[in-house]
């Protein structure tokens, strides 16, 4: 879903929104319902004492509080490429694969249309 303007969302989901950015803005510490729906009051928004708690509870309980629900950069998931550092290991081993493609020599010196390859036409 492509949100092209806020009042797209439904009144739950903008309650979602309010509480999920009022917990980002509080960040790391202490994390309550009374901190989350001051933040969405001075912010011009209305958080229900029901999501406040709920999203206040979750945060706590979960293992490195809001530092689990906002990994650094690179932290995991998909994405493309990147990474960088710490490859040495991968790299011998693909080195290693490299050299033994190389020496598997097929035999047989001919060319693709079962040639050796002495003096034809070109």
């Amino acid at each position: 879903m492509v949100l092209t303007s806020l009042a797209d969302l439904t009144d739950s989901q903008k309650e979602d929104l309010v509480a999920s950015l009022s917990a980002l803005v509080i960040g790391e510490g202490e994390l309550s319902a009374e901190k989350l729906s001051a933040v969405a009051t001075a912010s011009g928004n209305t958080l229900s004492d029901a999501m406040a708690t709920l999203f206040a509870s979750v945060i706590s309980k979960a293992p490195e509080g809001m530092k689990t629900f906002t990994p650094p950069p690179g932290g995991g998931g998909g994405g493309g490429g990147g990474g960088g550092g710490g490859g040495g290991a991968a790299a011998a081993v693909e080195e290693k694969e490299e050299e033994e493609e190389e020496e598997a020599d097929m035999g047989g010196g001919g060319d693709l249309f079962g040639d050796d390859g002495g003096g034809g036409d070109y």
